[in-house]
């Protein structure tokens, strides 16, 4: 059963999800067009277990979805809006300091 998620959950999902350069190619691809696994791992070059797993996470998070076709799974964007979020996001000019890193990047692997 889906539900609607609060807006600080709609951002955490999004966070985490964004948190890994794997996950945030995938959001790209799919961006561009719904595609399959098998096509996703070829174009991002890693193996269909590692992609499963990210494709698993995204879809927990609510951005992706599975669309039945034929024996196939096509893999897509939730929703359309989140193309232009994306979008936004990746074009949004953030005000980093190049010689600091997050307090906490070695623990948590950010920045």
């Amino acid at each position: 059963m889906l539900t609607v998620a609060s807006d600080i959950e709609v951002l955490a999902r999004f966070g985490r999800a964004l948190a890994d350069p794997i996950r945030c190619r995938l959001l790209l691809a799919l961006r561009e067009a719904p595609a399959y696994p098998s096509d996703l791992a070829d174009t991002l070059g890693i193996s269909r277990t590692r992609l499963s797993n990210h494709l698993a996470c995204l879809r927990d998070c609510g951005l992706v979805v599975t669309v039945p076709d034929g024996r196939r799974t096509r893999y897509e964007l939730a929703d359309e809006r989140l193309g232009h979020a994306l979008d936004d996001l990746r074009t949004t000019v953030l005000a980093v300091e190049t010689d600091r890193t997050c307090a906490d990047a070695d623990e948590k692997g950010c920045c």
